[in-house]
């Protein structure tokens, strides 16, 4: 080899070693400092854009959580609120069947009146809890409501205690219960019906029945207010405009208001028959006096429902309504606030007003007993809603540990691509120190080198 000193090739390859491994020896004190093995775009570029990915999906798993248990924390203000509606209407219903009982006298039921105003006041004030400044349950985040015909839903009662194939043209003394048998009904006997609307009630009766039919029965609720909608297991039309049926989707009576909304509910219909002498025929009632209420008035709405944005894109959220919960909703009051205005000119023929509004009354035995059943259905509204809210409640539970489970999982797979293994890192950074100081030693050999041709000029 010659001796040469004007270019040190020695030296050059070894200066380019050391580079090499201090480069390396860089890149390794980054990956164990940082705990991460892809610390740029240079280190590895798909990899980094599939772990960014990962990483903006996992941040938008926790948000998504987030939003979720937000949801349910205003689910549960709202549970709250219709909790408290339902224990008030339970004890309304206790009230009116206290009023009901002729034990009491006049003033006793006035005195319990001023009671069941102040229950009712209370209902309403419920409806006016809110979540971080929004209304929940008056109203106003009611889902959409159409109806038949845009105009909102009628009130439909249903009788599915009498048998499928009962013809309402028949006379009363023919009805037959659902296990076939008679119901009982004599041409002596007195059918006496009470409904409620708008917080006023009103009575009528056929007395005797003679050859009366359910239709006739069903008529003393005047035109202006219900009457009868079918025999068929269709019971009405839901607030999306679809069909109704029965549950068992067995033939029912129907009764069904004329008039769509609030203001054209009918809030209970009871039915009553006695005998020549004036008693309760209880066990005719038992199956007579079961309409029960299939389709809620509601008025017409367009889709208020709140969204609760669940997922990682676009519209993927729950949507959750809330019906109304306020008393004139629930049937128990005026939607205007005023009662019966003594008009008697305005009354069907045999029609007499016993509760004058325009909140329900208690303050005759007539009045409290249409209460009865006035409460009950509201009962079944209110636990209607609180049901609703728990089956949203669950499912937003459901979606949490959903949202939960996912962020792990995609977490555990952005880990794989990014993470540094500690053991392999220090092993490569124990290796590429070595490799620096043993380049560098060398370098300083290969430079001593050239000082060999110094001994030349002695």
């Amino acid at each position: 080899m010659a001796m040469v000193v004007k270019n040190n090739m020695s030296a050059v390859n070894t200066l380019n070693t050391l580079n090499k491994n201090q480069s390396e020896l860089s890149k390794s004190l980054q990956k164990v400092s940082s705990g991460m093995k892809i610390n740029s775009a240079g280190d590895d570029a798909s990899g980094m854009a599939i772990s960014e990915r990962m990483r903006v999906q996992v941040r938008a798993l926790d948000q998504d959580d987030v939003n979720t248990n937000n949801g349910s924390a205003l689910l549960r203000t709202a549970e709250g609120a219709v909790q408290s509606t339902i224990e008030i209407l339970k004890t309304l219903k206790d009230k009116a069947i206290s009023a009901a009982n002729d034990t009491n006298t006049d003033e006793d039921r006035a005195l319990i009146q001023k009671e069941v105003d102040h229950l009712i006041d209370q209902i309403d004030d419920n409806a006016l809890t809110t979540y971080n400044g929004k209304y929940l349950i008056d109203g106003t985040k009611n889902g959409l409501v159409k109806g038949p015909s845009g105009g909102g839903t009628y009130t439909s009662f249903t009788n599915m205690s009498l048998h499928p194939s009962t013809n309402p043209v028949r006379p009363l003394t023919e009805l037959k219960r659902r296990d076939g048998n008679d119901v009982g009904i004599h041409s002596s006997d007195t059918i006496t019906a009470s409904w409620t609307r708008n917080g006023v009630t009103y009575t009528g009766s056929i007395s005797p029945i003679g050859t009366s039919n359910l239709v006739a029965a069903m008529g003393i609720i005047t035109n202006t207010d219900a009457g009868y909608f079918s025999k068929t297991a269709k019971v009405g039309v839901d607030e999306y405009g679809r069909d109704v049926f029965t549950p068992d989707n067995q033939p029912g009576i129907t009764i069904r208001s004329h008039d769509p909304g609030v203001n054209g509910q009918i809030a209970g219909i009871t039915f009553a028959v006695t005998d020549s002498s004036g008693k309760m025929r209880n066990e005719v009632n038992a199956v007579l006096d079961a309409f029960k209420e299939t389709v809620r008035a509601q008025n017409p709405s367009p889709d208020n429902s709140l969204t609760l944005q669940t997922g990682t894109k676009a519209n993927q959220a729950v949507k959750v309504g809330f019906t109304d919960m306020r008393s004139v909703a629930l049937g128990l009051q005026s939607q205007t606030g005023r009662g019966w205005d003594h008009n008697t000119a305005t009354l069907g023929a045999g029609i007499s007003v016993v509760g004058g509004g325009p909140k329900i009354q208690v303050t005759t035995r007539e009045a409290a007993n249409a209460a009865i059943n006035v409460f009950e259905n509201a009962l079944i509204k209110a636990t209607d809603q609180a049901v609703a809210i728990g089956a949203a409640q669950n499912r937003l539970g459901y979606t949490s540990s959903n949202l939960v489970v996912a962020s792990e999982n995609v977490q555990a797979s952005e880990s794989t691509i990014r993470d540094a293994d500690m053991a392999k890192e220090m092993t490569a950074y124990t290796k590429h120190n070595v490799l620096t100081q043993s380049a560098q030693a060398m370098l300083a050999q290969a430079n001593q080198n050239s000082s060999a041709v110094l001994s030349l000029l002695q």
